[in-house]
Formats: structure tokens, sequence, C-alpha cells
């Protein structure tokens, strides 16, 4: 065989491998492939094995369709009362259109990473070093927003932004990090007066209870004693009623028979009167009444 006919086929063995190498492409999951033929826009490839024309056709870019981030780079800010402080940011995003974010944008990365550190200025210097270290939600929510109006047309969704750190000047941290150890000192000293007082409150409180119910027990206790008393009262003047008035009137009937005997040497006294029991004289007439005589039966 001739050795230029063998060259030959070497040639064309070895194009069509590149042929057959540059006409397979394999799209992996989560990218789309941008197809150019001869230099100019022809497709979009979906994940998958994809057959194009060798030499006419060219895989221009792989698009990632995941959820990306994109650290924006610390820069300095100075806020509305002239505070400088450096802001550092993070944004996330996905793609949506393939062919926009190529096509519409020369540069995706650097677009969207000035664009933040703009908007980032033009937010924070419209308010203080206080309401900057404080609204950090109403800043990332604004610079959302504003992010994802301006790359809309670029094929790209932006989730959220997050800012990462506010940092104010050394001084200026020395100086706030002074007041809060103040502010929590001055905490401390109010809990632990409002302690002592509620100690104190419940301290007295319990005081107040203790004597109020010691009073209750004594005043509990001088009723009874004085129910006690009146009733023993109440018990002696019925026994005085019953028994000592009684006896009083027998001792005057006795001093006026007394003064009556001693003129008279004869007195007539009933035998129902109470001065028989006095003189003792009861069950001496007891025996001087006649006896009732049985009736007789008749015969």
């Amino acid at each position: 065989m001739n050795v230029g006919v063998i060259v030959l086929l070497i040639v064309l063995a070895v194009v069509a491998v590149v042929a057959l190498k540059k006409a397979i492409i394999v799209i992996h999951q989560a990218e789309k492939g941008l197809v150019e033929r001869f230099g100019r826009y022809k497709e979009i490839l979906e994940p998958g094995l994809r057959v194009v024309v060798p030499f006419a056709d060219a895989l221009r870019a792989r698009i990632d369709m995941r959820e990306s981030v994109l650290d924006v780079e610390p820069q300095g800010v100075i806020t509305k009362d002239n505070v400088g402080v450096t802001v550092d940011a993070v944004v996330y995003y996905y793609v949506t259109d393939a062919k926009a974010v190529q096509y519409e944008v020369a540069s995706f990365f650097v677009a969207v990473s000035k664009l933040a550190q703009t908007n980032l200025r033009n937010l924070l210097g419209d308010m203080t070093l206080d309401e900057t270290l404080a609204s950090r939600e109403r800043i990332n929510t604004a610079l959302r927003q504003t992010l994802d109006e301006a790359t809309d047309k670029w094929g790209v969704k932006v989730t959220r932004v997050e800012v990462k750190e506010i940092l104010p000047p050394r001084d200026i941290t020395d100086a706030m990090s002074k007041q809060m150890k103040a502010e929590r000192e001055k905490r401390a000293t109010i809990l632990e007066a409002e302690g002592y007082r509620q100690r104190q409150i419940l301290t007295a409180e319990g005081d107040k209870q203790n004597a109020i119910l010691t009073a209750e027990g004594d005043r509990q206790a001088a009723i009874l004693r004085a129910e006690g008393e009146a009733k023993a009262i109440e018990n002696i003047s019925k026994a005085a009623d019953e028994f000592f008035i009684g006896n009083a009137q027998l001792l005057k009937q006795l001093q006026v028979t007394q003064a009556s005997l001693q003129d008279n040497t004869k007195l007539v006294i009933s035998d129902q009167s109470r001065l028989i029991n006095v003189l003792g004289l009861a069950e001496a007439l007891a025996g001087t009444k006649p006896k009732p005589q049985a009736q007789a039966g008749s015969s």
C-alpha cells in the first residue's frame, strides 16, 4: 500500500475521532448549555447526552441553574451622622434565563457586586450609625428589592441579601463597648435593687400577716375569755336569784316572827307556811294530822 494512502487514512481517522468528540456533548444536571453556530446563538441544550454539528456548532458556555451566592467585597460607607463604617454583604441568586445571563451583561458577577456596593452606600448614607446597626433587616430587604429589579433583565432572580458585618471605627467600637458595659452594670444594679425591694416587701408583708394573725388570735381568745366570764357571771346571777333571794325573804320573815314572839306567848302558823320548814316543825305537824279512816264495806 502506498505510504500516501496510509497517511491519508490516518489523517481521516484522526479527523473522525475529533469530529465525533466535538459532536457529542454531555450536559450535567442543573446545567444548561449555550450552543453557537459560527459565533451566533443557536440553541440551549438541556441536561443529558446531546449531539451537535462538529466544527460548525460550539458549546459557548455552561450555565449553572442552581442557587448561588456572591460575596460582595467589604467597602467603606459614610453614614448620615458622618461616621465611617465598613460593610460586608452576600447576595443569593439563581439564573432564570440562561441566554439573557450570557448575552445581556458582559460580566454578571462584577455587575452585581458593583450594583450591591452602590446601593449599600446609598442606603447607609441616609441612616445614622445607630439606625444602621439596628436596621439590618430593613437594609437587607431594600437591597434585595433593588438588586432583583436591576437583574431581572439579566435573567437572574435575587432571592435574598444578607449584611454580614457593619464595622464602625475602632474608637467608636471602644466607646460602644464601654456604653454597653455601663448599661449592663446599670441593669444589674437595677435588678439587684429591685430584688432587694421585693425581698423587703415580702418580708414586711409576712410580718404584717403574722401580726394580723396574732392579733386575730388574741382577739378570739379575749372574746372566748369574755364569753366564759360572762357565762360564769350569768350562772352566779341565776344562782343568786334562785337561792339568795328566797333565803333573804325567809330571813326577813324570821326577823318579823322573832319580833312578834317577844310579846306573845302564842302564835298561830299555817301548816302551809314556809316557816314550818325553817323552824323544823314539818315532821312534828305531820305526826299530828288525823289519818283518813277506811270506809266500811257494805254487808
